[in-house]
């Protein structure tokens, strides 16, 4: 069943949907009066809906039955990535957001290729949460991941004192055979609490980055014996955490 998160509620027994949904339901899904979707509200929670009325503006879809359940990681996972080449953050959004992180903050990193461009910011950013709100769809996500638009590396480090725990995976510790942080970081938190996980560009991160993460509380961690791409390593950290919490009992 086709599922959208909607941000207006005709009233506590129905939804009303617009826009790029609206003609979603109409055109691609062919839907009409009756027919019955998932509608998923700002506080995560979803009911199966049943189309009541159509008009050129807006869908109606009244509650058919409340769904009590959730398809979210215990804990809130925040990706922040340094700024990769070509499509490699769209794609770290997609399938991050499938694996169930809460967040994305692409920053800025010493090694990046990519030079921001702040005229196309605005674009930019609504494209990549266009990819984060489909994959939450498609995967019956509860919430739909929020997609910041990029910070420098200071303002990163300033974001990072919201965090419980704060990681950052490092090649190096790969190469020395660490495996202990992350699983040592996953036992000891509980339900509710926050993790920020940064993982560096192509190049990885830079020394003065690293000695700067460290300053800020952050634990440099291994993702097993073999060197990660910058697109595959948030990806292995999430099914990591995925395994402990929802797999591993």
């Amino acid at each position: 069943m086709q599922r959208y998160f909607v941000k207006q509620r005709a009233n506590e027994h129905g939804f009303v949907i617009n826009g790029e949904d609206r003609h979603h339901i109409i055109k691609v899904m062919r839907m009409d009066i009756g027919s019955k979707m998932i509608c998923v509200d700002a506080d995560g929670k979803a009911a199966i809906c049943k189309i009541a009325e159509i008009t050129d503006e807006q869908v109606v879809a009244d509650v058919v039955q409340w769904i009590d359940e959730t398809t979210e990681l215990p804990i809130l996972v925040t990706i922040a990535s340094g700024l990769p080449k070509g499509d490699k953050l769209e794609w770290i959004i997609q399938k991050g957001t499938e694996m169930g992180a809460q967040e994305f903050l692409p920053f800025t990193a010493k090694r990046s290729i990519v030079k921001w461009d702040e005229k196309k910011a605005a674009k930019k950013v609504e494209r990549w949460q266009k990819i984060a709100k489909e994959a939450a769809e498609q995967s019956h996500r509860n919430f739909l991941p929020e997609v910041g638009s990029p910070v420098n590396f200071n303002e990163l480090l300033d974001r990072s004192k919201q965090f419980t725990y704060k990681l950052a995976a490092f090649e190096d510790e790969s190469r020395n055979g660490e495996t202990s942080i992350l699983s040592a970081t996953l036992q000891k938190m509980k339900k509710g609490e926050s993790l920020l996980i940064v993982f560096g560009p192509e190049g990885g991160l830079a020394e003065e980055e690293v000695i700067a993460l460290k300053d800020y509380d952050f634990s440099l961690c291994g993702l097993g014996p073999r060197i990660l791409r910058t697109e595959t390593a948030p990806l292995y950290a999430l099914g990591a955490i995925s395994y402990h919490f929802e797999l591993l009992r």
